[in-house]
């Protein structure tokens, strides 16, 4: 009997990564050398393409067509002593895009897909990026609702209708749908896509703590309906493998405890005049700084200055 239920809760997991969607995600020609430890980007992404008629109303999230950038997320997991770090990369982030001069870095995506996102990060932090995670619209909600909601404390009262949202602030249990909507809302922020990219990692975090707990773990139907509902809307790189996600989920768990560093790439400028219109400028010195000392492997135990999201400039 023992034997079979830890044989289901090892199979479930395994069997929900076997349908996973893959897609290139490795530039070709000249990277990064591969420094300490472990380098991922996690992305999510606004598609509407796994949703039914009825989620997309249900969700408030329209119809667009095509993949965007709404979440971009440098993970590093060090191979020594020091915290794991997510590094939020603001999608409205000026930078150069190989082969299509400057721009923003969601552009990037939009002209090249992830290959083209990760060449840019690579070029533009220097570390070489390991693994490549996508997650859409729809896995956000469907995870959320699998877990029968995830606690969140809301710093402000949020009425967003472009997001579909009406909260009050304090801590609370969001549904799917509302969950989907603090992640994505920008319009209610007075930090704009910089208060969006805290809310993004407290919600990563927060999901990630709902689905460790004992009553999702441990209860077979829960267990199987959280871990298929993570990947149904999830897309990764054709050589990431289920080592690699493990190693980003407990990156991501370890923000509600502290045990992982939650950042933003040191910032100049948040509302620079560019020719791609009102841009963001990284910090260059500061943000070289802090990914020379993650690709060496010197530990991080408290975020470095100028990882708050407060411009330095």
């Amino acid at each position: 009997m023992l034997a079979g239920y830890l044989g289901f809760e090892a199979y479930a997991p395994w069997h929900a990564w076997g349908t996973v969607a893959r897609v290139a995600s490795e530039p070709t020609g000249d990277r990064p050398i591969s420094g300490d430890g472990h380098t991922y980007l996690l992305v999510g992404s606004d598609s509407r393409e796994d949703l039914t008629p009825a989620e997309r109303k249900r969700l408030g999230t329209g119809s667009d067509p095509g993949r965007r950038t709404d979440t971009i997320i440098v993970v590093h997991v060090p191979s020594g002593d020091g915290k794991s770090t997510l590094i939020s990369i603001p999608r409205d982030s000026y930078l150069p895009i190989p082969g299509h001069g400057h721009n923003k870095v969601n552009a990037a995506f939009a002209i090249g897909g992830p290959v083209l996102l990760v060449e840019t990060l690579e070029q533009a932090t220097g570390l070489r990026i390991d693994g490549y995670l996508e997650i859409g619209f729809g896995g956000f909600s469907r995870v959320v609702d699998a877990l029968g909601g995830v606690d969140i404390c809301v710093k402000f009262d949020m009425v967003d209708p472009k997001a579909n949202i009406n909260l009050k602030k304090g801590c609370q249990t969001l549904s799917g749908p509302q969950a989907l909507g603090f992640v994505r809302s920008r319009y209610t922020d007075p930090r704009g896509d910089i208060g969006r990219a805290e809310r993004q990692r407290q919600f990563l975090g927060a999901i990630m703590k709902k689905a460790a707990q004992p009553a999702t773990v441990l209860n077979p139907v829960s267990w199987w309906r959280t871990t298929h509902a993570a990947v149904a809307g999830l897309i990764i790189g054709e050589d990431t493998s289920l080592l690699d996600a493990g190693r980003v989920a407990l990156t991501l768990r370890g923000v509600s405890s502290g045990d992982t560093l939650s950042l933003v790439v040191p910032l100049k400028d948040t509302n620079a005049t560019t020719a791609a219109g009102s841009s963001v400028l990284w910090d260059d010195a500061a943000a070289g700084q802090l990914f020379t000392m993650l690709r060496n492997g010197d530990p991080l135990e408290s975020p470095p200055a100028g990882t708050d999201g407060k411009p330095s400039g």
